[in-house]
């Protein structure tokens, strides 16, 4: 999920009404914050440079000894309800938002801004009437329908709420939030072929774009034929675009989890191959003579090498290199997954030890062969039912 945050109401309008008749929109350089008249006092256009870079605490102090000088300043005003949202103080952003309407009914940015305010203050009915404000004023501007779009989830109008949605999407088909707005809207009426299709469509215009990519790991998670190694990767490249969202951290360190736990199966299957070889339980009257030949007991070891060679090439070939490092990271800090590598690597032992030593007494090899397999099958069987309960 890619939830509304509070300059995405300002940012994503990437350019301010060159004139409200015209309905056309000048865009700049310096993105959604830049006067009508594109000069604008140094400080009020370093504040805007510091919200870009999402230091918002700077930027406020900026605009306050701005507006200590000039009261009157519009761009001010705004900006700093956008600094009010993004800190959750949203009674402050709202008073912001109004005093910079105050000063000019018409500001387009400033309406958004402020029905972003009132939703999260749980005040619906307001938002969506500053949100259609924010419509009238622009008509054919995409951002006033995703703002629209958005307040609408408060009242519940779905069928509106995706109306609202599409028209953003046919006014900017080349805005990734737009296509962002329609999947939200897709999500809550049950659409999930829409849904889809969004993910696509933002992923065509940003293929770096943390959130898309976040959506196709999280579906791939969810596949019930999802192989590892790839919901890994799309995990890891998700976090690329976005190295401190927590959420894709979580995912990628759970995958990378499952992928560890995955080894107790290859370290088991090596142990099945040196009990066969080794003839731990004879099948007749009249059991096999121990030891195994040697030449037997070395191709059983080159089966258990090919086993982790084509096992480890599956599945880590895919990985870039940094989720191959978190591996590494996760066995150093997880205590369950050094659980798990450790049955792997006991289960290894017990097999190299049946294939490799002449063994003439079957008793040992039986009780190596228990000691191999018991403690991995058990602890798969706990990890089991604790997930069949957590869901």
């Amino acid at each position: 999920m890619w939830p509304s945050s509070p300059t995405r109401a300002a940012r994503t309008t990437i350019c301010w009404p060159t004139s409200r008749a015209s309905g056309c929109c000048e865009r700049r350089e310096r993105g959604p914050y830049m006067s009508e008249t594109g000069t604008e006092h140094p400080l009020t256009a370093q504040a805007a440079a510091l919200i870009e870079l999402d230091r918002y605490d700077q930027a406020k102090e900026l605009l306050a000894r701005r507006l200590a000088g000039d009261p009157d300043d519009v761009r001010a005003w705004a900006r700093l309800a956008v600094c009010h949202n993004h800190a959750e103080d949203f009674e402050d952003a709202l008073h912001a938002a109004q005093e910079a309407l105050r000063r000019a009914p018409e500001d387009f940015a400033t309406h958004r801004i402020r029905s972003y305010a009132l939703r999260r203050l749980g005040r619906a009915d307001e938002a969506v009437a500053a949100a259609r404000e924010a419509v009238r004023i622009l008509p054919d501007h995409w951002a006033g329908y995703v703002t629209l779009s958005e307040a609408l989830i408060g009242q519940r109008e779905w069928s509106q709420m995706y109306e609202a949605a599409v028209t953003a999407v046919r006014l900017g088909p080349e805005e990734t939030e737009t296509h962002h707005g329609l999947w939200r809207a897709a999500l809550v009426t049950g659409r999930q072929d829409v849904c889809d299709q969004a993910v696509r469509e933002v992923l065509r215009l940003d293929p770096s774009n943390a959130w898309a990519l976040q959506q196709v790991a999280t579906r791939k998670a969810a596949a019930k034929d999802a192989k590892l190694p790839e919901v890994a990767q799309g995990y890891a490249q998700a976090l690329a675009a976005a190295p401190g969202n927590e959420g894709l951290r979580k995912g990628l360190e759970g995958t990378l989890f499952r992928m560890v736990r995955g080894t107790r199966w290859l370290a088991l299957l090596c142990l099945l191959i040196a009990v066969l070889t080794a003839r731990v339980f004879p099948t007749e009257d009249d059991p096999t003579a121990l030891p195994a030949p040697l030449g037997t007991r070395l191709y059983a070891l080159v089966l258990m090498g090919v086993v982790w060679a084509v096992g480890a090439w599956r599945a880590y070939r895919k990985l870039p290199q940094g989720a191959k490092l978190g591996v590494w990271s996760l066995v150093r800090r997880e205590f369950w997954v050094k659980v798990s590598l450790y049955e792997a690597v006991w289960s290894m032992l017990c097999a190299v030890l049946i294939v490799i030593v002449p063994w003439t007494d079957r008793l040992f090899l039986q009780v190596l062969t228990h000691a191999g397999w018991v403690p991995p099958l058990i602890t798969i069987w706990f990890e089991r039912a604790a997930l069949r309960e957590a869901r």
